[in-house]
């Protein structure tokens, strides 16, 4: 009775709270975000960007207290990235790089539309802070193992970049571009992959007078990720087949490879294992480091060959790898300790919507799950004393930096949000439906705390290569659609995130189920059955389902605005795909998706352009005009078919934006806009 009594209070003061004081999209939007975690070599401190309101900011701490130093801040919502960290090996200095990568025309982003164009430019400074040093307009440098000098790579040229002097010399020129490259830290050897289209090859240099480069086991195939092994007498790498004429990048396929080691004495190079099938391609690209060789007899790669992608451990002598974790699940992120005794990952292995950490014996496998909560713990960063450092985001806290000491946790940085605003945030539920074709299909569920307000909206991820949990995603595009469902849960809408197949966390048969996208947009079915599940919920009104989502995800807005305007009422499509044709001919050979002539009336009738004559529903069309991966045209000749056709149509056009909005105020403006527009158009406000 008292606890019903207790219950029921506790209800209408929740109501209340939420009336009186409703979720501002400003407050949402510009929490503080930490991403960018980097330890240093001696596993002694840390690194990491905070985001706040658009202004960027380098922080770093060292034991024992690991007290946070602010080193860097943009100081204002510029747009210019923060990235690149790392640490000289006594870990009093760090370099990084300020700037984003250029597009095709060798721009770097200018969000902000400043008229004095920001440089991506390469900087210095010390661990307690003090002043900035700008070394030069270079990315991709790699620090020595002694910190004394940077390798710069610059397509085909190799440079050695004295920090000290700002003086740079070329080391090597060749043919091909330079990628991978690492310097062994007890020869001084450079290890690196020369990229030549459709083949490539693994070389290194010696130090000293050696005039030549020397090639490991050159073949016909597509040869990379090299390591040196922990004395530097071997080298691992991935091997892959040579690209066929005509063959075409696919996301969505696969391919088969091998884990080879070259032993530098006698210039031979054995196979230590062989895929089975087509198990590469996504386990080689989507990990950070997809092989590693962190002890003498023990080398580690990742691979689907199990259906599921995995951390796999093999004797440097060959035999039969294992999965570091067993079971239905997946590792994604991974750090081995200063001594390369213990490798910490962070996997779904626990809950499949989550992430957690766990620490593995390189040696022997053992496993502990030292942090199984109802969080997500990504990213970790192992470092010395058997501590770890990692992200930690739940339903209700975004990403912060946590340090795990051995026996419990700390929170480092920031500290913790205002208890009030914590208070209007609800906790998505853990869904799963079933499609007509019977797909098992997880979502999270958001409803509203007071009573709905009767309409219901569908957000579709984007990728497709992505899983959302339940909580705060560890990406800061995913950590703003986050924040933009519980804006929408907090005006009365009652919001499912779909976890549509072809996504990541759920298996490799999960990932690339036949005929998806281009090749007949099959799991467009998953957002049918999520509207079919929505209006079985008590407080959604049938007719008032909308749609909304990013790049793939305004893919699927679009379609489902295309296909089916009678089930969905409204969408707000953020820089989607709209023509498969197009963009296999024009964003790049294939498009990415390995779209061939041979199908290109599929990938066509996959479109929504290909259906837009059905199209009825209103749209609100967000697009960046400096996009990288999805051609501003692509929302231009939307627009031009809906004219046509008298569908009607909002726009919202961010210039000078990129695919990934930089700035704070481009996401406000777009959220803000697709907030009006669904009030607009589904509820008649």
């Amino acid at each position: 009775m008292y606890r019903f009594i207790f219950s029921f209070f506790s209800l209408l003061i929740s109501l209340s709270f939420t009336a009186q004081n409703p979720i501002s999209l400003e407050s949402l939007l510009s929490t503080s975000y930490c991403s960018s975690l980097y330890g240093s070599p001696d596993g002694k401190a840390i690194a990491w960007v905070e985001e706040k309101a658009g202004v960027r900011t380098l922080y770093a701490s060292a034991g024992p207290d690991f007290s946070p130093h602010l080193l860097y801040s943009s100081g204002k919502d510029d747009g210019q990235e923060i990235g690149q960290i790392q640490f000289t090996p006594d870990h009093q200095t760090l370099f990084f790089v300020c700037g984003g990568s250029s597009n095709r025309q060798g721009e770097i982003p200018n969000p902000a539309s400043y008229t004095q164009y920001p440089s991506r430019e390469l900087k210095m400074t010390s661990l307690t802070g003090g002043p900035v040093k700008s070394l030069g307009q270079y990315s991709g440098a790699i620090l020595s193992p002694d910190g004394k000098y940077l390798l710069v790579p610059q397509g085909g040229r190799l440079s050695r970049l004295d920090p000290a002097t700002g003086k740079i010399e070329l080391l090597v020129q060749m043919r091909g571009s330079f990628s991978n490259v690492s310097v062994h830290p007890k020869t001084g050897k450079i290890l690196f992959a020369s990229n030549r289209g459709d083949h490539s090859f693994i070389g290194y240099l010696n130090s000293g007078e050696d005039p030549a480069i020397h090639w490991v086991a050159p073949s016909l195939s597509r040869d990379g990720e090299p390591v040196w092994s922990p004395d530097g007498s071997e080298i691992a790498f991935l091997r892959l087949p040579g690209l066929e004429q005509g063959e075409l990048t696919n996301l969505t396929g696969g391919i088969s490879f091998a884990v080879m080691k070259y032993n530098v004495t006698d210039q031979q190079a054995v196979t230590l294992w062989q895929s089975p099938s087509d198990d590469g391609g996504f386990a080689q690209y989507y990990p950070s480091h997809p092989i590693l060789w962190p002890s003498e007899n023990v080398i580690l790669f990742y691979s689907e060959h199990e259906d599921w992608m995995k951390l796999y451990r093999i004797n440097a002598s060959g035999g039969t790898p294992e999965p570091l974790l067993p079971g239905a699940c997946e590792i994604e992120h991974q750090s081995v300790d200063p001594t390369g005794e213990y490798i910490y990952v962070s996997s779904n292995c626990s809950s499949i919507d989550l992430r957690d950490l766990s620490r593995i014996n390189i040696r022997t496998g053992a496993v502990e799950s030292f942090l199984e909560t109802d969080a997500i713990e990504t990213n970790p960063v192992a470092l010395s004393d058997g501590q770890v450092a990692y992200r930690k985001s739940s339903a209700t806290l975004p990403t912060a930096i946590y340090l795990w000491n051995g026996r419990q946790e700390k929170r480092l940085f920031p500290t913790q949000p205002d208890p009030s605003f914590l208070a209007t945030l609800v906790t998505p539920e853990q869904v799963v439906f079933e499609t007509a074709d019977h797909w098992q299909i997880h979502g999270q569920l958001f409803r509203p705390k007071g009573k709905p307000n009767g309409g219901s909206i569908i957000f579709m991820h984007g990728g497709p290569i992505r899983q959302m949990l339940l909580g705060f995603h560890y990406s800061s595009y995913y950590a703003n659609a986050y924040s933009m469902n519980q804006y929408l849960t907090s005006l009365g809408y009652m919001v499912m995130s779909v976890n549509y197949r072809s996504g990541i966390g759920y298996g490799r048969l999960f990932r690339r189920a036949p005929q998806q996208g281009p090749r007949g947009a099959s799991e467009y079915q998953d957002i049918v059955a999520a509207a079919h599940f929505l209006q079985t919920l008590p407080g959604v009104d049938a007719a008032k389902i909308g749609l909304w989502g990013g790049s793939y995800g305004g893919y699927l807005t679009a379609m489902g605005l295309a296909r089916n305007s009678d089930l969905f009422k409204a969408g707000v499509d953020l820089h989607g795909v709209h023509d498969w044709s197009w963009r296999a001919r024009d964003f790049s050979p294939g498009g990415a998706w390995g779209i061939n002539e041979a199908l290109m009336d599929d990938a066509y009738n996959s479109s929504p352009i290909s259906e837009v004559g059905k199209w009825r529903s209103p749209v609100l069309l967000i697009h960046g005009d400096d996009d990288r991966n999805v051609m501003f045209g692509q929302s231009i000749d939307l627009a031009r078919k809906l004219d046509a056709h008298r569908v009607p149509y909002e726009v919202l056009v961010l210039p000078d934006e990129v695919h990934g909005f930089l700035r704070y105020a481009s996401w406000l403006e777009a959220y803000r806009r697709g907030a009006q527009f669904f009030n607009t158009h589904l509820l008649g406000k």
